[in-house]
């Protein structure tokens, strides 16, 4: 089985995997990185890590028209159904759930959560997927650097995404840092670029990765796919 994940730029993100597609924070409109619209992309699952527009985006429309389920935290998840989405599914950190693509945590990120309307966004996340065929995919979503990334990073991972972008999220030295705690096998960027105030050379920061861990670092344009 193999695992496609794409990177639509920002921190929108594209997995298929076991035969499902699932669309993670879609920010395509007003994101000047999309590499794709709103109306070109298709889910079966929707996961939403914290309540911030550039992470909610599309999400509502996107759900109506496919029939996805949105994932997210209790009070996000509710903040779908009373904007007429059908389908929700709520966790909280520490909780992981035996969705149809694989087992699904939601994990500490350091950031916050409100709603693009002020509603209560509960506590920002980010996921940690063991799919059906045994492989560990970290998506950090928006965070800051923390010390239990040390634990995520005992689960054995395949693969890991973090952001580098600094001022509201990691920068390239804590996202290093990161790396060095989660240990993963491969490392990929994001939320990055998108505007100048998170312009950040990915490439020399992968460079660095690769001389100082074990890591293997993918930089990837927005909508390229790799696989694992």
């Amino acid at each position: 089985m193999t695992n496609k994940l794409t990177w639509y730029g920002h921190a929108a993100l594209g997995l298929e995997t076991g035969g499902y597609k699932l669309l993670i924070d879609p920010f395509f409109t007003g994101n000047p990185a999309a590499s794709t619209s709103a109306e070109a992309v298709e889910a079966d699952f929707i996961l939403v890590s914290h309540g911030h527009g550039d992470h909610v985006g599309d999400a509502i429309a996107i759900a109506k028209r496919s029939g996805a389920t949105v994932i997210s935290n209790y009070e996000i998840a509710g903040w779908f159904e009373k904007q007429g989405v059908a389908k929700t599914h709520g966790q909280q950190h520490g909780g992981g759930f035996k969705h149809p693509f694989g087992y699904l945590k939601l994990t500490l990120a350091f950031h916050g959560s409100a709603l693009p309307d002020g509603s209560n966004g509960g506590n920002p996340a980010g996921f940690l997927l063991t799919t059906n065929d045994g492989k560990k995919i970290y998506m950090a979503q928006d965070t800051g650097l923390f010390g239990d990334m040390k634990l995520i990073g005992e689960e054995g991972l395949d693969l890991a995404v973090i952001p580098i972008g600094d001022n509201y999220t990691m920068g390239p030295a804590d996202a290093l840092r990161a790396v060095k705690l989660l240990e993963p096998k491969v490392v990929i960027p994001i939320h990055y670029n998108t505007w100048d105030l998170i312009a950040q050379d990915a490439d020399a920061w992968a460079k660095r990765v690769e001389k100082e861990t074990k890591t293997k670092a993918v930089v990837l344009k927005p909508g390229e796919r790799y696989s694992l």
